[in-house]
Protein backbone atom coordinates (compact mmCIF):
# COMPACT_ATOMS: atom_id res chain seq x y z
CA UNK A 1 0.00 0.00 0.00
CA UNK A 2 1.26 2.92 -1.03
CA UNK A 3 -0.02 6.78 1.07
CA UNK A 4 0.39 10.46 -1.17
CA UNK A 5 0.57 13.23 1.23
CA UNK A 6 -0.21 16.49 0.55
CA UNK A 7 -0.23 19.49 3.13
CA UNK A 8 -1.64 23.12 2.71
CA UNK A 9 -2.61 26.07 5.04
CA UNK A 10 -5.19 28.61 5.24
CA UNK A 11 -6.87 31.34 7.36
CA UNK A 12 -10.33 31.47 8.36
CA UNK A 13 -12.53 32.80 11.40
CA UNK A 14 -15.18 30.87 13.33
CA UNK A 15 -17.29 30.73 16.65
CA UNK A 16 -18.50 27.63 18.30
CA UNK A 17 -22.64 27.95 19.07
CA UNK A 18 -23.33 27.34 22.09
CA UNK A 19 -19.88 26.92 23.74
CA UNK A 20 -19.46 27.90 27.22
CA UNK A 21 -15.82 29.50 26.84
CA UNK A 22 -14.48 32.06 24.50
CA UNK A 23 -14.86 29.76 21.41
CA UNK A 24 -18.12 31.09 21.39
CA UNK A 25 -16.95 34.47 20.29
CA UNK A 26 -16.08 34.56 16.85
CA UNK A 27 -11.88 34.11 16.32
CA UNK A 28 -9.30 33.02 13.84
CA UNK A 29 -6.95 30.62 13.06
CA UNK A 30 -4.08 29.65 10.64
CA UNK A 31 -5.32 25.97 9.87
CA UNK A 32 -2.95 23.49 8.77
CA UNK A 33 -4.23 20.11 6.12
CA UNK A 34 -2.88 17.31 5.73
CA UNK A 35 -4.31 14.85 3.21
CA UNK A 36 -3.56 11.68 2.53
CA UNK A 37 -4.69 9.30 -0.06
CA UNK A 38 -4.14 6.16 -0.74
CA UNK A 39 -3.39 3.35 -3.43
CA UNK A 40 -2.05 -0.27 -4.15
CA UNK A 41 -1.13 0.66 -7.54
CA UNK A 42 0.84 2.63 -9.86
CA UNK A 43 -0.03 3.72 -13.08
CA UNK A 44 1.89 3.85 -16.12
CA UNK A 45 4.50 6.54 -14.42
CA UNK A 46 4.90 4.35 -11.21
CA UNK A 47 3.20 7.11 -9.46
CA UNK A 48 -0.03 6.60 -7.11
CA UNK A 49 -1.34 9.82 -7.93
CA UNK A 50 0.44 13.12 -9.54
CA UNK A 51 1.51 15.01 -6.46
CA UNK A 52 1.17 18.63 -9.00
CA UNK A 53 -2.77 17.58 -9.35
CA UNK A 54 -3.06 16.14 -5.29
CA UNK A 55 -1.78 19.54 -4.35
CA UNK A 56 -4.20 21.53 -7.30
CA UNK A 57 -7.28 19.79 -5.37
CA UNK A 58 -6.16 20.23 -2.01
CA UNK A 59 -5.72 24.34 -2.97
CA UNK A 60 -9.26 24.36 -4.70
CA UNK A 61 -10.92 23.01 -1.69
CA UNK A 62 -9.15 24.84 0.90
CA UNK A 63 -9.51 28.22 -1.72
CA UNK A 64 -13.22 28.02 -1.17
CA UNK A 65 -12.21 28.17 2.68
CA UNK A 66 -9.41 30.70 2.84
CA UNK A 67 -10.38 33.91 4.57
CA UNK A 68 -14.11 33.25 5.04
CA UNK A 69 -16.06 33.24 8.07
CA UNK A 70 -16.51 29.50 8.10
CA UNK A 71 -20.13 29.82 9.84
CA UNK A 72 -21.61 31.61 6.87
CA UNK A 73 -20.68 28.71 4.58
CA UNK A 74 -23.34 26.73 3.09
CA UNK A 75 -21.51 23.31 4.52
CA UNK A 76 -21.35 24.69 8.54
CA UNK A 77 -24.96 26.59 8.24
CA UNK A 78 -26.30 23.62 10.50
CA UNK A 79 -23.41 22.31 12.34
CA UNK A 80 -20.68 24.07 14.46
CA UNK A 81 -17.50 24.50 13.14
CA UNK A 82 -14.89 22.03 15.26
CA UNK A 83 -11.82 20.89 13.38
CA UNK A 84 -13.67 17.39 13.54
CA UNK A 85 -16.21 18.73 10.96
CA UNK A 86 -13.38 20.81 8.88
CA UNK A 87 -11.58 17.63 8.59
CA UNK A 88 -14.53 15.59 7.67
CA UNK A 89 -15.81 18.44 5.25
CA UNK A 90 -12.39 18.49 3.78
CA UNK A 91 -12.48 14.93 3.47
CA UNK A 92 -15.65 15.00 1.57
CA UNK A 93 -14.69 17.52 -0.71
CA UNK A 94 -11.48 15.69 -2.06
CA UNK A 95 -13.31 12.25 -1.98
CA UNK A 96 -15.97 14.14 -4.53
CA UNK A 97 -13.18 15.46 -6.85
CA UNK A 98 -10.92 12.15 -6.81
CA UNK A 99 -12.11 10.49 -9.59
CA UNK A 100 -11.29 13.13 -12.14
CA UNK A 101 -8.12 13.75 -10.39
CA UNK A 102 -6.62 10.03 -10.22
CA UNK A 103 -8.47 8.08 -12.98
CA UNK A 104 -8.28 4.83 -10.98
CA UNK A 105 -10.95 3.48 -8.76
CA UNK A 106 -8.25 2.05 -6.97
CA UNK A 107 -6.88 5.64 -5.27
CA UNK A 108 -8.91 6.12 -2.40
CA UNK A 109 -9.17 8.81 0.16
CA UNK A 110 -6.90 7.56 3.09
CA UNK A 111 -7.53 10.81 6.14
CA UNK A 112 -7.47 14.72 6.64
CA UNK A 113 -5.60 16.34 9.70
CA UNK A 114 -6.62 19.63 10.31
CA UNK A 115 -4.71 21.61 12.70
CA UNK A 116 -6.33 24.25 14.56
CA UNK A 117 -2.98 25.68 15.99
CA UNK A 118 0.74 23.98 16.57
CA UNK A 119 -0.61 21.30 19.14
CA UNK A 120 -4.13 20.72 18.61
CA UNK A 121 -5.28 18.67 15.12
CA UNK A 122 -7.97 16.26 14.64
CA UNK A 123 -7.76 13.03 11.67
CA UNK A 124 -10.98 12.51 9.72
CA UNK A 125 -10.71 8.80 7.85
CA UNK A 126 -13.94 6.69 7.25
CA UNK A 127 -11.42 3.46 8.05
CA UNK A 128 -12.61 1.12 10.79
Amino acid sequence: MYEVTVESEFSAAHCIRGHPGKCAQMHGHNYRVAVVFAGDRLDDLDMVLDFGRAKAAVEEVLAALDHTVLNELPAFRDRNVTTENLARHVFHSLRERLPGLAGDEAVRMARVTVWEGPRSSVTYSEEA
